[in-house]
């Protein structure tokens, strides 16, 4: 068991602050619960998966994360289902909630790692950093740091010119009930981004619903969602049933890709593993192109 005093960080792009981690005292890191499915990732990454006696329900990678005890949703927590598992520190980002629970947490002496979560590639690597530090795993830490800068350093030299961009439109979809494109300043916005890719929408940030005339206006050469998206609307048959999309280039051409929800939207230590796979689904030619 290692104590170590760590100090509170702030994540500053230019003069604006984009992210802020309130960082605690941890003692002992032998009982860890993951509050995210990129904070689990992370705490394996770096070697700690051993110490991981609890994660959260989005946790699904590695897949042995499947044989750990999971508790609530890291942003509907219950704090007594973390607290049964005595932990001796909790890993959570700044999206977790509700404040009750971690207020919960804290007064019960648990002590609280809260790191940052923004779509971004500085707030990825600020909490892979201050994670490492808190496990005492520095030198993974930057060695991990190290892979994702080379993968995004990688895609990044093999972006086309501007007018040669595809464009991308991202659905995120919970059923035919629950379809929303994203805009600017959304994690998809920033992995598309990175793909060498460009975002169809550009007139609003966040996400919006779906509808036929955005779809149309948009005009996308490729529609992409997550794996378990397009399978909650029946798969791509029933995509281009969707309002608008039948009548956009990606709709003409039938072009949607999928990928693993976490990999794709985590912002975690496979991050830059998930921007070459999805540039390489972007632009890698066709058997008929060949």
């Amino acid at each position: 068991m290692k104590s170590m005093q760590l100090i509170a960080a702030t994540i500053v792009m230019g003069s604006s602050i984009t992210a802020r981690a309130t960082v605690a005292e941890a003692v002992n890191t032998s009982r860890i619960v993951t509050l995210s499915g990129a904070i689990t990732e992370i705490v394996f990454a770096l070697g700690a998966g051993d110490q991981v006696v609890g994660v959260d329900a989005s946790s699904s990678y590695p897949q042995n994360v499947n044989q750990i005890t999971k508790v609530s949703y890291h942003r509907r927590l219950s704090a007594e289902g973390v607290l049964s598992l005595a932990p001796t520190l909790v890993i959570a980002t700044s999206e977790a909630g509700p404040p009750a629970a971690i207020e919960h947490l804290r007064s019960a002496g648990v002590e609280l790692l809260i790191v940052p979560h923004e779509p971004t590639v500085e707030s990825a690597l600020a909490k892979i950093e201050l994670i490492a530090t808190a496990l005492d795993a520095s030198k993974a830490g930057d060695t991990l740091i190290a892979q994702i800068r080379g993968q995004l350093d990688l895609a990044r030299s093999s972006h086309p010119a501007d007018n040669g961009k595809i464009k991308v439109l991202f659905i995120y979809a919970r059923g035919q009930g629950t379809l929303n494109v994203a805009g600017r300043a959304t994690g998809a916005d920033t992995i598309i981004e990175l793909a060498g890719g460009f975002n169809a929408v550009r007139g609003y940030t966040g996400y919006k619903p779906l509808t036929s005339e955005g779809a149309i206006a948009a005009a996308p050469d490729v529609v992409l969602l997550m794996d378990k998206g397009l399978e909650s609307i029946g798969g791509p048959a029933a995509l281009w049933q969707l309002p608008g999309l039948a009548l956009t280039p990606a709709g003409r051409q039938r072009r949607v890709i999928s990928l693993d929800g976490l990999l794709l939207l985590g912002f975690g230590p496979r991050l830059g593993q998930a921007t070459l796979s999805l540039q390489q689904a972007l632009y890698a030619p066709s058997p008929s192109d060949e």
